[in-house]
């Protein structure tokens, strides 16, 4: 094989990929997210009472799993017993707090009788809050949320509403949005969180199958729990273990959007870079754990899922190999010189896509989360910044999961939840009760 010709398929095939995956994709979810929207999302906009949709009203069990979260635990237990679900309970587990956080719990115990407080003497991790909270349990539905969520009054009976229409649905996923949106990056993930997250859980919803449901505000079966024998407690990320599981045992998961929460996210560019790298890692250890099961023809309705991820993993290696190769590229024989960091016509083309892809997402997301719509104009900063970020996370996290001691168990440090102000989180709430 001539080295000359063989070093300059490669560099072109590494810069189509980098090129037409995304490009491609971008469309995809624009036309599964359209489509929803037309089909299922017609007059869901409107502000109606979904308690009268319900045939009954079981039991709901509310699990809050917390660690250092004494400056915003209060509200967001105030924020769940604002609920106009009658008939629901919530249990809060400490996880070994360093703060405040047992002993605010503890004070609205007092004032909420439907409220019970676990402690755990140590940080054990997130699953295992949610276990141990899932066992304690009374109600056969059981709704994980986290400890910065303000959960919007009318979710719950919008996500039992997918529960009692089918048995078996095991578990439906809200639709968080951003509350911190006083820097560039938190107004950036205002766009992400509905391109991102929303407008490609309604395309895979239309597929049949859910990559993941948001660990966020997420409501479970409990007997889907037993089947899938609960959450794994070695994985970095709990929420897409879980759905991969119970799909998996042919379970149904479901995207409510008007099942709103509003929470925190990293606005520091230290704080994103932990998040997306713990997310990332959590993505490989399901790739790699479930490949085997996956890939049997009886589970043929994963394989979008599985194959979307993997071309994903995949692009974020090329993109990293074109980086490098522009780097280098002065020592690089002359087959390689035309490698650079803009690929010229094609950077400006993705970039049109991307930022359609926003506007897009948000003009569906806009019945749900008012005045979005004005923030496209950050969008234009996401590819430069987030699909680094995540193509950096996703590279370290490959090696890093398989280094990874089997089984050891993943816990949680406090997370950076932004710079949001007081009068803000106020706001917030606020907002969720009048939208």
């Amino acid at each position: 094989m001539n080295p000359e010709f063989f070093g300059s398929d490669v560099v072109r095939a590494l810069l189509n990929y980098v090129f037409y995956y995304p490009f491609l994709a971008a469309y995809v979810w624009m036309a599964g997210g359209l489509a929803h929207a037309l089909v299922f999302e017609r007059g869901r906009h409107r502000r109606i009472d979904p308690l009268p949709l319900l045939p009954e009203r079981p039991l709901v069990s509310v699990i809050v799993p917390c660690f250092n979260e004494g400056e915003r635990v209060q509200e967001v237990i105030e924020q769940l017993m604002r609920s106009h679900y009658p008939n629901y309970e919530v249990i809060a587990v400490n996880d070994g707090s360093s703060d405040d956080t047992g002993a605010i719990l503890d004070a609205l115990a007092t004032r909420y009788g439907q409220l019970r407080v676990v402690h755990h003497a140590t940080n054990q991790g997130k699953a295992v809050a949610l276990n141990t909270a899932a066992v304690l349990a009374n109600g056969e539905y059981i709704l994980g949320v986290d400890g910065d969520a303000l959960v919007d009054p009318d979710a719950i009976a919008w996500m039992l509403t997918h529960m009692l229409h089918s048995e078996r649905v095991g578990a439906v996923t809200g639709n968080p949005r951003i509350r911190g949106r006083t820097t560039l990056l938190g107004r950036m993930q205002v766009g992400e969180f509905s391109s991102n997250i929303g407008l490609i859980k309604r395309t895979q919803q239309l597929a049949g199958r859910l990559f993941t449901v948001s660990g966020v505000l997420s409501m479970f079966r409990r007997n889907a729990l037993l089947d899938v024998d609960f959450w794994s407690p070695d994985v970095m990320t709990e929420d897409i273990d879980i759905s991969w599981k119970l799909q998996l045992k042919d379970w149904r998961v479901r995207y409510e959007p008007r099942a709103l929460c509003w929470i925190l996210m990293p606005e520091t560019v230290r704080g994103l870079y932990r998040q997306r790298q713990r997310w990332a890692t959590g993505g490989i250890q399901t790739l790699l754990r479930y490949t085997g099961q996956v890939i049997k023809p009886r589970n043929f309705m994963m394989w979008p899922v599985f194959l979307e991820y993997l071309a994903s993993v995949v692009w974020a290696y090329a993109m990293f190999a074109v980086l490098v190769l522009a780097l280098v590229r002065r020592f690089l024989p002359p087959e390689w010189q035309y490698v650079g960091f803009w690929p010229e016509w094609h950077g400006m083309l993705l970039g049109i896509t991307c930022m359609l892809q926003m506007g897009v997402s948000l003009w569906i997301d806009r019945h749900y989360d008012r005045d979005i719509l004005r923030y496209l104009v950050w969008t234009i900063w996401y590819p430069l910044a987030f699909w680094m970020i995540n193509m950096f996370t996703t590279v370290v996290a490959l090696p890093a999961t398989i280094l990874r001691r089997k089984g050891k168990r993943a816990r949680w440090t406090s997370p950076d939840r932004g710079v949001i102000a007081n009068e803000r989180s106020t706001a917030s709430v606020r907002a969720i009760e009048h939208e």
